[in-house]
């Protein structure tokens, strides 16, 4: 069980990553650092997006409207924190 609860722990360090990775990309775009016409940059934003967008949209359906800001990403990290933190405290409970 506790081999489970270790997988666990990684998918969800993996999700931060890619919070993360896409929090980065959405300053880096519309800074135009970044521009979505390389092929590379965009199968990376549009595969991120593919990954993510079906969390964000069940975290923007509860949340009120902010005009342009969402807070979609950072409800998601605080729950993949939640997640974990709740995990790590209860893992003792597995030996």
């Amino acid at each position: 069980m506790l081999s489970l609860m270790q997988i666990l722990m990684l998918i969800l360090d993996v999700m931060w990553f890619f919070v993360i990775a896409h929090v980065i990309m959405s300053w880096l775009i519309n800074f135009q650092v970044l521009n979505l016409h390389q092929q590379f940059v965009a199968q990376i934003w549009y595969g991120l997006n593919r990954i993510l967008e079906p969390a964000y949209s069940r975290i923007r359906a509860f949340l009120p409207q902010m005009g342009g800001l969402d807070l979609a990403p950072l409800v998601a990290l605080l729950g993949l924190y939640a997640t974990r933190i709740i995990i790590q405290n209860n893992m003792a409970s597995f030996y």
